[in-house]
């Protein structure tokens, strides 16, 4: 697809999701989307190109960092319960809870039996995230071996792209069949009827954030509020008014 065809679809998309804010803060409605994926999967460019034209407000991404130790000491999804919406709210999750059946089980941070207790009790934690009027949709990016390949060493080429790979996303690289184990037994456990996994092909970046910001749209029963056209007033009158010659220290026009 090329540039100039995926930003045309994209901004038509950006004008819908325009529409879902307004109808989310007018409803009250709460939605709650997780994205997951392996590393390189493109799951901060899709949550990019999906908020990028809307308000922080209403779409909130939370991407919490490692648990501290009194997170440590707790449930296991107590930290991740007060980051989901309220009336209003469409809250984004770039990775979530899920990391305790992916990356905190192939890299040992976890037990078996916790990670087993998790896949448990997950279904039944989400059963009562949407019997509380939350709409939850879950997301996974899946990335071929050959395209991960390709966008990890651009990180480690591309000085924009540096900040991007950690020491734990080497490790991860080389645990391919035990991250996709994971996944299986994640996706078993919990594809549930009120929250099933959603699974995008993600190789060809622009197409994965077009169909998976079409396939939200599709999936919440928004509409089109009336809007009342908007109008520029006349500007007041000069009144006397003057520009002070303040000292200011412009920057230096490079461009």
């Amino acid at each position: 697809m090329s540039n100039k065809a995926y930003l045309v679809a994209l901004s038509q998309l950006h004008v819908e999701l325009v529409r879902l804010q307004e109808w989310v803060v007018k409803t009250g409605a709460k939605i709650c989307i997780v994205f997951e994926g392996r590393d390189g999967a493109g799951k901060g460019g899709t949550i990019k190109a999906l908020t990028e034209r809307v308000s922080p407000r209403v779409f909130r991404v939370v991407a919490l960092p490692a648990p501290n130790d009194r997170e440590k000491s707790q449930m296991y999804l107590q930290r991740y319960l007060p980051h989901l919406p309220a009336a209003g709210e469409i809250v984004i999750f770039d990775r979530s809870w899920y990391n305790r059946a992916g990356v905190e089980r192939v890299m040992g941070f976890c037990t078996e039996e916790e990670a087993e207790s998790f896949l448990r009790a997950v279904p039944l934690i989400e059963r009562a995230i949407v019997a509380s009027g939350v709409i939850l949709i879950k997301y996974w990016l899946e990335v071929s071996q050959a395209e991960q390949t390709r966008r990890l060493e651009s990180r480690i080429h591309d000085g924009r792209k540096v900040w991007k790979l950690t020491g734990m996303d080497l490790k991860s690289y080389s645990r391919w069949y035990d991250y996709s184990r994971a996944r299986d037994a994640m996706f078993m456990a919990t594809d549930a009827p009120e929250s099933p996994w959603l699974v995008a092909d993600s190789n060809d970046k622009r197409r994965a954030r077009l169909n998976i910001i079409s396939d939200l749209l599709e999936r919440i029963p928004y509409k089109a509020l009336p809007r009342k056209e908007a109008k520029l007033p006349e500007r007041q009158k000069r009144g006397g008014y003057r520009e002070p010659d303040y000292p200011f220290r412009h920057i230096t026009a490079r461009f």
